[in-house]
């Protein structure tokens, strides 16, 4: 690839894109925004029925983290679309638990979410994406993997610093072949996810967020929106912050 082609609006007319964790709060507020944008979605969860999704939207069940069905699942939608323009990898799982009274099983499940499940499709995807010579990919890193952590544990904190330097490296050695990476660090956003850690241990927004509130799915989706339309044709392998404040990195 000679250079990246100049950067444009943020619409994604005309483009597929597959999105891990599609019936989280973030994931789906992913799906809205990306419909909105003009794209056609494949949304992906590992529930049997996603719920209720924008006409443009597809709902497909799969495990992330069952490496053969994240492959059939590709291929399947590869031979019947003939391309997949955009991943978005928001699949994830979370525990608070201390690292003394952490067990085994704690850890292969976080790990085998957060960090297996966005290996998965990334290592199906990047290289047909390669041999096109495009590809926009985004994974959910956190601000836990730049911080240590905010209410979550060990294992998680461990499992998104491992997404963020996965994808420096995709960012790196795609550049080349017209395949982008990036990363997206969010704060505390008010999801069911969050809520099952947020106890005690929560911040206060007025204290923690010096833009006084949690964030929203809507706050990630937009800026994920913004790094896989043409409005980011200059950016690769970066760490986006969408935080509030609470790090001023």
């Amino acid at each position: 690839m000679a250079g990246s082609p100049l950067s444009g609006p943020s619409r994604l007319d005309g483009q597929i894109a597959l999105i891990t964790g599609a019936a989280g709060g973030i994931g789906r507020a992913v799906v809205a925004a990306f419909c909105a944008a003009g794209a056609d979605v494949i949304a992906t969860d590992i529930v049997e029925d996603g719920g209720k999704f924008p006409e443009r939207a597809s709902y497909r069940r799969c495990d992330v983290t069952d490496r053969g069905a994240v492959e059939r699942l590709i291929d399947a939608e590869l031979k019947a679309r003939g391309k997949i323009d955009i991943l978005v990898l928001c699949a994830g799982t979370i525990a608070n638990t201390p690292l003394p009274q952490s067990t085994d099983e704690e850890w292969d499940r976080i790990l085998a979410v957060n960090l297996m499940g966005t290996v998965n499709p990334v290592r199906k995807l990047y290289p047909v994406m390669a041999e096109r010579g495009f590809g926009k990919i985004v994974a959910l890193g956190s601000i836990a993997a730049k911080i240590g952590g905010v209410a979550s544990g060990p294992a998680y904190v461990a499992a998104k610093s491992a997404v963020h330097g996965l994808m420096k490296w995709v960012a790196k050695n795609g550049a080349g072949k017209g395949v982008y990476a990036n990363i997206i660090a969010p704060g505390p956003v008010e999801t069911p996810m969050w809520a099952t850690v947020t106890d005690r241990a929560a911040p206060s927004p007025n204290g923690a967020v010096p833009l006084g509130r949690f964030g929203q799915p809507e706050d990630i989706a937009q800026s994920i929106l913004f790094l896989c339309s043409p409005a980011s044709n200059w950016i690769t392998g970066t760490v986006l912050d969408v935080n509030g404040g609470m790090l001023m990195d």
